[in-house]
């Protein structure tokens, strides 16, 4: 059946209205961030300030503790980009044995794999804090990047997609060529996987970005606390709490996550979509 242009135009409206009912809390807040402390919640219902000032991302960007924002900033960046490259160098070489190789008890250990993505995070908490401070690595960027460079599940499970998908022509005829293994996977694999690699690592760096419960456990000292930690710092429960400079600084903090999205956009699209008609 053909939809006419009225069905359309209706259909657009409707895609509309939900979106601007979704990105409604990011307007308020990108608004609030310009609103002085003291009118934020007065004029909670009211999406654009009476009053508008920068004060709140000047006391933000002048940090906690002595420490300049921008420092919190860099830290996120750097456990951010470790991990990612960690993570999705990991687990294509991981999905490159599922995918490709055969091996006995490999459906058994796919499984495996797949069963982890269940797990709540939670569970595995305590004995891992325990075990990373028998390493003495407590207050160092290991706990929160070194466990990325052993695969993630969901991106294993992503680039196995991928990889079936190939045709298995492809490496017969790169072993009539003279490649291994390696060659295979560096030279046939990886060029025709870059939308699951992509996708893998825009999806990492996100998590990892946002991330607090694993640097609030493991990074106790001032200088070594991630953007969500710092943010977390500008509340206070004992005290009044600056929710302007927190607004302004969240604001801040959505600038490389906006970037990164509308820089690769079309590679989760074409990652999601391409592993769902698979």
């Amino acid at each position: 059946m053909v939809k006419t242009k009225k069905q359309n135009y209706v259909v657009d409206g409707l895609i509309l209205l939900v979106a601007i009912l979704l990105l409604y809390p990011v307007f308020w807040l990108i608004f609030s961030s310009f609103k002085p402390n003291g009118d934020i919640f007065k004029t909670a219902t009211e999406l654009f300030p009476r009053e508008w000032t920068l004060d709140n991302f000047v006391t933000g960007f002048q940090g906690i503790a002595g420490i300049k924002f921008w420092h919190y900033i860099f830290n996120s960046l750097r456990i951010a980009i470790i991990a990612t490259i960690g993570a999705v160098c990991s687990s294509a070489v991981i999905s490159y044995g599922f995918g490709r190789i055969r091996f006995k008890g490999k459906g058994f250990w796919f499984a495996c794999v797949l069963v982890t993505m269940m797990l709540p995070a939670e569970i595995i908490m305590v004995p891992q804090y325990l075990w990373f401070n028998k390493l003495n690595w407590v207050n160092t960027l290991f706990p929160v990047t070194v466990p990325s460079f052993f695969g993630q599940a969901f991106f294993i499970f992503l680039m196995v997609q991928f990889i079936r998908g190939l045709p298995v022509e492809l490496d017969e005829a790169a072993k009539m060529d003279g490649c291994g293994r390696v060659g295979i996977f560096f030279r046939v694999i990886l060029p025709l996987i870059k939308p699951s690699l992509a996708t893998s690592a825009i999806f990492s760096f996100y998590w990892k970005w946002e991330e607090l419960i694993g640097p609030m456990l493991y990074l106790t000292k001032p200088e070594k606390y991630t953007v969500s930690i710092a943010l977390k710092q500008f509340l206070d429960s004992s005290s009044s709490s600056n929710w302007g400079a927190m607004f302004a600084m969240s604001v801040v903090s959505l600038i490389p996550v906006i970037v990164i999205f509308f820089m690769f956009q079309k590679y989760i699209v074409e990652g999601i979509s391409t592993t769902g008609l698979k």
